[in-house]
């Protein structure tokens, strides 16, 4: 018999292969499949300490990548711009890293102004569902015809984004974006903005 202890033992283990890991193979193989050229521009929402956007700015040579945050220490312990700056720095890629200060729910970047706008689970820490979904409008908003949106975030909230836009592909990510087992999985939303 499964005694609570194991059980809780065993999720422990798989949130920390996800935190440490699973996550950041998943980030890279997305944004290979992307086709991610190398000028393109591309903005994360709610870059954190940066794991994702660093990714895109190690595939982007004459590219940028942008990352907004509200560095909120709710969030993420540690969640400030100069340790992300200073990751991006470690990484080889500052000269193609910058971050903002901003809030998702009103960017302050012109319409069409990104290729690409990735997330990775940031839009569901925005306490309303009407905040959620402003988020992704303006998401929306910045992209450039034909550009990619790529948020990866838990599956009741990833489909209600794709709801909402009235578009889009969603993929269950797997055990390698398990917070603590299937029950916290991570779904993959995935939109190609309309010309």
């Amino acid at each position: 018999m499964v005694t609570a202890g194991t059980v809780l033992l065993a999720s422990t283990g798989v949130y920390l292969h996800t935190t440490l890991h699973g996550k950041l193979r998943i980030w890279r193989r997305e944004l290979d499949q992307a086709g991610l050229k190398g000028d393109a521009r591309l903005l994360d929402l709610g870059c954190g300490r940066g794991a994702v956007l660093i990714e895109a700015a190690r595939r982007l040579p004459t590219g940028h990548a942008v990352g907004v945050d509200l560095w909120s220490g709710k969030d993420q312990s540690g969640n400030r711009p100069e340790v992300t700056l200073a990751n991006a720095a470690a990484a080889g890629v500052a000269d193609r890293v910058e971050v903002h200060t901003a809030d998702m729910t009103a960017l302050p970047f012109a319409d069409g102004s990104f290729d690409v706008v990735t997330s990775a689970l940031a839009i569901h820490n925005i306490p309303s569902p009407e905040g959620r979904y402003r988020a992704v409008d303006e998401a929306m908003r910045v992209l450039r015809p034909g550009g990619q949106l790529i948020v990866a975030d838990f599956w009741p909230r990833a489909r209600k984004y794709a709801e909402h836009i009235g578009q889009g592909t969603l993929r269950g990510l797997g055990p390698g974006y398990w917070y603590g087992g299937p029950w916290l999985g991570v779904t993959l939303l995935h939109v190609v903005k309309g010309r």
